[in-house]
């Protein structure tokens, strides 16, 4: 996409949402770019192979969003003011492909947007603006990558405008605070009830995008069934009362309750647990998604059982 009648010229490499919505914001203002990249579904392109285009276009500016690639010096050194990229994390903490999900699965209180000058290595330049966020206690990664996408795109602009007229300033990163993320899998959103309550709770409100949190059902007759568990709370084990991990039964308001582990039964494999994850609400595998109610309704058979 090119805008020949743009005064400054501004190239846009981004992908997922996080790029689009970023791309739309710049598209209202004044720094509408004069050409964007983006990703083909499933198949990012090397923007090495884009170098003559850009070169020709002598760029005032690029931006990247979640391109998930590192840019060689050659292109780096095109753009008269760099090239600026957008990170949902207070960076140097967070560095890599998962930050939001990472912020709460450790619990944390507050994350927020870094704007950096790319550099050869990946989220390392030097930061040139940050903001902020709470992060409430029943957040999810959908809500919080709303929050952070509108905030990242606003500081964005708002950078850009100081950057061209000569009045941003910059810091390195703090290499000695620097906390990477990973890659997630599919199989990162296999629940182990061994786990506290407490964790799978994070782990549902994290995985809720991607991969998701599932477990497996052993029906009568041993057929595997796959659920996936789409809103839970913990609840605090009454009386002492303790079953054997992963064991189903009903709790107020006609819920379920899952028997969790302890953090000593996560690491030795204790067959007894600690408290509950209550699963409110989720969707056997070909199913509607449903509350815990409606699927006692229609499954009699399942309290009692034993996820997998």
């Amino acid at each position: 996409m090119k805008n020949e009648n743009s005064k400054l010229k501004i190239i846009f490499v981004g992908a997922s949402e996080f790029g689009a919505i970023i791309l739309e914001k710049l598209r209202t203002t004044e720094f509408n770019p004069c050409l964007a990249i983006t990703a083909p579904d499933k198949q990012p392109e090397k923007i090495l192979d884009f170098k003559s285009e850009i070169s020709n276009l002598k760029p005032d500016l690029m931006v990247m969003v979640a391109c998930g690639q590192i840019l060689p010096k050659e292109i780096l050194d095109i753009p008269k003011y760099g090239c600026l990229a957008v990170h949902p994390s207070l960076l140097p903490k967070y560095r890599g492909p998962s930050p939001i999900q990472t912020a709460i699965l450790n619990g944390d209180r507050e994350t927020g947007v870094t704007i950096v000058l790319m550099d050869e290595k990946m989220d390392h330049g030097p930061i040139l603006a940050q903001r902020k966020l709470e992060i409430e206690e029943d957040e999810t990664a959908s809500t919080l990558q709303d929050k952070l996408f509108n905030q990242g795109a606003s500081l964005l602009i708002e950078t850009v405008s100081k950057r061209l007229k000569g009045l941003s300033e910059s810091r390195p990163q703090d290499e000695t605070k620097v906390i990477y993320t990973k890659i997630l899998t599919r199989e990162d959103g296999r629940i182990i009830w061994e786990k506290t309550a407490e964790e799978l709770e994070k782990e549902v409100r994290a995985f809720g995008n991607w991969p998701g949190s599932f477990t497996f059902w052993e029906r009568r007759g041993g057929k595997m069934v796959k659920i996936k568990i789409l809103k839970v709370r913990a609840m605090k084990s009454i009386g002492g009362v303790s079953y054997p991990v992963g064991k189903t039964l009903v709790v107020p308001q006609n819920e379920i309750g899952v028997q969790c582990g302890t953090r000593a039964a996560a690491t030795i494999g204790f067959l007894r647990g600690g408290d509950f994850l209550v699963i409110e609400r989720l969707q056997l595998e070909g199913e509607e998604e449903m509350s815990a109610e409606e699927f006692l309704r229609g499954y009699p058979d399942f309290i009692g059982t034993t996820f997998k």
